[in-house]
């Protein structure tokens, strides 16, 4: 009998993905390759829904080529993206969401904060479907984009056929069905996943959609929007179509499974893994937290029982474990703010040319001169005693769910060297983990026993934030064997709907494992960072002292 191999596929913000795995989770070869990224005008952040498919289909061929395996032994192939929105005809043609007027740039992506004023009105509603997104909806969510596409481009509002959320806009064009993934429409869209008070069934609110000004959707009876949802990695339709196998050049007919976000995917990826000879029981999944960690960062957990935590995503149920809700936290900005302050700096000419010249990324760079920096001191950490970062740049996704909050640095003083930013950017990083910090505590006191994260993503190669996030939040820190979690994770997809797997709890705890545990420091490094978080915690307090004092003005 032959071997039987799985592919997941990954779409982040500037790039997709592909990595070939064998049963037990092992990548047998991967590709990237980037995808275009539009900014028409500020808070306005687009994708052409053709450019990614192209790009995914050119990763998928390339990691199958790396992997030596033959395409006739690919069984079954899974999709994961961010949270973006696709607007399509009723033949699936772009649709342009774009001032550019361009049908090419036809994706809100997720960071896209044009719908601010929409999540605020839909905020002030008050609707009961609220309490499953911690009570304040975020322009991040789709159901404020679509509001702001109506209300600013209703020659696109009129023409648009159907509205995908990414992860299953790749599935329809794997495939050509519509099905929606509950992942994506529990988490981003307010369908409910589970039968709510006085509705027989899950399903979508038409109330809700009614009283935010988007009952044209409802009226069509959700047509646009998704009519048949189903769990993720349930098999889709016929499998892969003809058109698409001959993209991917995989067979025809191989399994597809329904569709998660990205993060979700990191999420199924890791959390699953046997540690300390513990069975994956509700019990242990209380102590576990998956940090997911790119451009943003998402934190998420599961529990038996629905908890509600005002200003964390949730809870949702079945979006990512089945039978369990998911909580949810999140942070807008981390490898992007990372990178804003390393690029926006005095030294950054001279962080570049020392880059080059080493031949080193700049990250190693700013490491190995924060070692430099710290030799003979107790507390390395304690370079940025006198300066301190609010991270909140791009707003706060949790736990305060403000989107118009901003960044705050205090301690700057006349000199920009590199060994200023270097200082800075580790100042940058304990604050990004101070946020993770503050949103475990606001889970734990709901009913969590968070100790463990279980991290994935960019920042996982970073040795400095692996250090900050376990010293910070006093958490012993989780690396799996798969470095790639977010790829494995929608592998995992492919292998249920394929059979091989019989569920995703039987993919999560075969396919997964731990490589590395990272323990937290103790004692005068501890007492540090306690000081450091009552600095962060009140930069939030001043912040909104200060808007308090402009708001007559």
């Amino acid at each position: 009998m032959s071997e039987r191999y799985f592919i997941g596929v990954d779409v982040g913000t500037g790039s997709a993905r592909a990595g070939v795995f064998d049963a037990e989770g092992k990548m047998l070869g991967s590709a990237v390759h980037p995808i275009k990224l539009f900014h028409p005008k500020p808070d306005f952040v687009e994708h052409s829904s053709h450019d990614i498919w192209q790009a995914a289909c050119l990763a998928v061929r390339q990691a199958t080529s790396s992997s030596g395996v033959d395409p006739a032994e690919i069984a079954g192939i899974g999709f994961d993206a961010t949270c973006s929105l696709v607007v399509t005809d009723d033949e699936g043609h772009p649709v342009t969401v774009s001032p550019s007027g361009s049908d090419d740039q036809n994706v809100m992506v997720w960071m896209d904060h044009r719908a601010s004023d929409q999540a605020r009105r839909i905020n002030e509603g008050q609707h009961d479907v609220l309490k499953y997104v911690g009570d304040a909806i975020s322009p991040e969510m789709q159901t404020p984009k679509l509001l702001w596409l109506k209300e600013n481009m209703p020659a696109s509002w009129k023409k648009a056929g159907k509205f995908f959320d990414l992860p299953d806009y790749l599935t329809y064009r794997a495939t050509g069905d519509e099905t929606r993934s509950l992942c994506s429409t529990v988490c981003k869209w307010t369908y409910l996943g589970q039968a709510a008070d006085g509705a027989e069934a899950a399903g979508w609110d038409a109330s809700f959609f009614h009283s935010i000004g988007l009952g044209d959707l409802a009226e069509e009876d959700f047509r646009r929007v998704g009519q048949t949802v189903r769990p993720m990695g349930e098999a889709i339709g016929n499998g892969v179509s003809a058109q698409a196998a001959s993209e991917l050049r995989i067979p025809e007919g191989t399994a597809v499974g329904v569709s998660i976000i990205d993060a979700h995917a990191g999420g199924i990826g890791m959390i699953g893994a046997t540690l300390d000879h513990k069975t994956l029981d509700p019990a242990e999944l209380d102590h576990r937290l998956a940090l997911i960690g790119g451009t943003s960062s998402c934190h998420m957990a599961t529990s038996a029982n629905a908890r509600y935590i005002s200003g964390i995503w949730g809870p949702y149920y079945s979006a990512m474990i089945p039978g369990r809700w998911l909580t949810e936290g999140g942070q807008s900005a981390t490898g992007f703010l990372i990178d804003f302050i390393i690029q926006n700096h005095g030294a950054t000419p001279k962080l570049i040319e020392a880059s080059r010249a080493s031949g080193k990324s700049v990250y190693e760079v700013l490491n190995e001169r924060l070692e430099t920096l710290a030799k003979g001191r107790k507390v390395p950490a304690s370079l940025t005693k006198d300066l301190h970062v609010s991270p909140y740049f791009h707003g706060n996704r949790s736990p305060f769910a403000d989107p118009t909050l901003k960044g705050m640095i205090c301690g700057l003083t006349l000199s920009a060297s590199l060994d200023d930013l270097a200082k800075l950017y580790l100042a940058t990083i304990q604050s990004i983990a101070y946020g993770t910090r503050h949103i475990i505590e606001v889970m734990n006191e709901k009913g969590y026993r968070i100790d463990t994260i279980f991290a994935c993503g960019g920042g996982t190669k970073n040795p400095i934030f692996l250090r900050e996030h376990a010293d910070i939040t006093g958490c012993r820190v989780v690396l799996s064997k798969e470095p790639e979690s977010v790829l494995l994770g929608a592998a995992m997809l492919g292998a249920v709907a394929s059979g091989e797997k019989t569920d995703l709890l039987e993919a999560m705890s075969t396919m997964s494992g731990v490589d590395q545990i990272l323990q937290p420091a103790t004692g005068t490094t501890q007492g540090y960072h306690e000081a450091k978080y009552k600095i962060f915690r009140k930069m939030y307090e001043d912040q909104m002292a200060y808007r308090k004092l402009m708001a007559p003005h």
